[in-house]
């Protein structure tokens, strides 16, 4: 059902909408330092390791979240960014096909898990194995999703469900949003019983609780990527090498990802 049916959820996506809309005008970022376009699940973690990287170099790095598919096209359409760090490999890959990213800097730096989660003190635990009824759970609410043909949250949760053989009995049930931080405030408003996204956005929010975690082969892995634009400024390949740091990396394990390895050297 489109969420115009649904006046909050229609609220939510309208202002990702406007917030999306920002990502056309970073240009006075820009003059100042870097522009970082990052995938929205991304926002706690980088925003701590941007502070960081600005007390340690001196230069501004302005991070604008969105879904990885907006960013990749806001890049696409002559956004300026520096930094691109996507949410899983395709909408990297179509970066790389368009001429957008610069190939050697490109590396896959972290990894997540996806979560089914519930307003806190709500809904039972439950058993993600083949077969299961999540239509049952829903007890006639929605379950808040990304996109699920676009946003990479909304793609590995889709897949998760149709191995699971559960996607038959939710896919009329689904809130789509904008991104998988936009699925979260559904369910942390109480909006929606139960949302699929990332264990990183669910540790993010004490509204809400993990109620399962999907079998790690019921989706592709969940890898983030991370490059640097064909425009990307000098001081951006610093910016890059610092994301695979010690720092940077205590920053995105405390926030829940599984760090990968060190990305560009900075020289």
């Amino acid at each position: 059902m489109a969420l115009s049916m649904i006046p909050k959820f229609a609220r939510a996506a309208l202002a990702g909408l406007v917030a999306t809309a920002v990502l056309t005008a970073p240009a006075a970022a820009r003059s100042e330092g870097i522009v970082v376009f990052a995938a929205a699940s991304l926002r706690n973690a980088l925003d701590d390791i941007a502070a960081a990287w600005q007390r340690e170099s001196g230069t501004k790095a302005a991070v604008s979240y969105a879904g990885s598919n907006v960013l990749a096209r806001q890049i696409e359409a002559g956004a300026p960014a520096d930094v691109f760090l996507s949410a899983d490999l395709d909408w990297m890959d179509y970066a790389a096909s368009k001429g957008l990213i610069d190939p050697a800097s490109r590396t896959n730096l972290l990894g997540n898990a996806l979560v089914l989660i519930a307003p806190k003190d709500e809904g039972a635990d439950i058993a993600l194995v083949p077969g299961v009824d999540l239509a049952a759970a829903l007890k006639g609410g929605r379950l808040a999703m990304a996109g699920v043909e676009a946003v990479p949250a909304g793609r590995y949760g889709k897949a998760a469900l149709q191995r699971l053989g559960a996607w038959e009995g939710v896919k009329d049930r689904i809130a789509q949003a904008e991104n998988v931080r936009a699925a979260l405030l559904f369910v942390a408003r109480g909006e929606a019983p139960l949302g699929i996204v990332y264990r990183t956005d669910a540790a993010s929010d004490p509204s809400v609780r993990v109620v399962a975690t999907f079998p790690a082969d019921a989706h592709p892995p969940i890898l983030y990527p991370a490059a640097l634009t064909r425009t990307a400024r000098p001081e951006a390949r610093a910016f890059l090498a610092f994301l695979g740091s010690p720092q940077a990396r205590q920053a995105f394990e405390r926030h829940g990802f599984s760090f990968r390895g060190k990305p560009v050297s900075g020289s």
